[in-house]
């Protein structure tokens, strides 16, 4: 898997693609975990709600974005933790079943687990004797 064409390490800020959007983007931490099964993706994602995450698979390229929304109508007065919306790319490997990808959030973790085609899963032959 290769991971999204951003290249800071650290949870600052970046730009996103500049011919879309002036707003700014965090991109997520995330473990990737991979099994004889398929594979894992854990993206840390807090502030957000799950109706605030949007992903998608295109073209073979997996999008994971969410957007911030502010809480209440409370006045803030100072803020020293500033809360950005979540953007990453992955361009997905072709032994990934784009159709079996399934999500789950909890507590501002996202995991998505992305199926290996059945094709390529290993598989033991039973050895029949007649």
């Amino acid at each position: 898997m290769t991971n999204d064409r951003l290249t800071t390490q650290e949870q600052t800020p970046a730009p996103r693609e500049e011919t879309r959007s002036d707003e700014r983007y965090i991109r997520p931490a995330v473990d990737i975990i991979e099994t004889a099964e398929g594979m894992t993706i854990l993206a840390d994602m807090p502030g957000i709600g799950k109706e605030d995450l949007e992903i998608g698979i295109d073209k073979g390229i997996l999008t994971i974005q969410g957007q911030v929304k502010p809480k209440g109508e409370a006045k803030e007065i100072y803020r020293e933790f500033e809360l950005h919306s979540y953007y990453r790319q992955f361009q997905l490997p072709e032994t990934i079943d784009p159709d079996k990808t399934r999500a789950e959030f909890v507590q501002g973790v996202l995991a998505l687990h992305l199926a290996k085609l059945e094709a390529l899963k290993p598989r033991k032959i039973e050895v029949q004797v007649q």
